[in-house]
């Protein structure tokens, strides 16, 4: 038995979810290498007696959707950081990117290179934590709960189709 409908519908499912967490990350300013944006996907597995959905995304990506409470500030969050700062080149390399510069109190340009706003910043983050941005979460959930009634509705019609076709053989013998 195909069940291309229930097939169809779990396709559909990962469009939305992917199509719908890259949107959030763009609209929450956390894509400014891509590289979280362009890993998003997922896989539909038909087996015989089933169908397997599978979600893939860069390593970072679950602290950026579910957050990390820091040593001072505390999010509703699995991950903490306790005794172990964030590494600090790839947030020296945000930094330049984002061309972001040390400034005094009047607001001008101070010394210090990009590593020392990459330690300021990691220092911050180890501080503060990373708060949750729930980009992947919230289309997931959304997603899914339109998913059982749409998934039953697409099971059905699979079901249809292949009484339809057992029937049919079953008039041709």
């Amino acid at each position: 038995m195909q069940l291309t409908n229930t097939q169809q519908a779990h396709i559909s499912f990962r469009n939305f979810v992917i199509q719908q967490s890259r949107s959030r990350l763009t609209k929450g300013d956390k894509n400014y290498t891509k590289s979280l944006y362009d890993s998003l996907d997922g896989n539909v597995k038909v087996m015989p007696n089933s169908i397997k959905l599978e979600f893939e995304m860069e390593d970072y990506g679950i602290y950026q959707d579910k957050g990390v409470s820091g040593v001072d500030k505390k999010y509703n969050t699995p991950y903490k950081y306790t005794n172990k700062m964030p590494p600090v080149k790839p947030l020296a390399d945000w930094a330049k990117f984002r061309n972001i510069r040390l400034r005094d109190d009047k607001g001008r340009f101070t010394k210090g290179n990009y590593q020392t706003i990459g330690f300021l910043i990691a220092r911050k983050i180890y501080r503060e934590g990373i708060k949750p941005s729930l980009f992947f979460t919230k289309p997931f959930e959304q997603a899914f709960d339109k998913l059982p009634k749409e998934l039953v509705d697409k099971y059905g019609l699979d079901v249809e189709d292949f009484l339809a076709f057992t029937l049919k053989n079953d008039r041709l013998r």
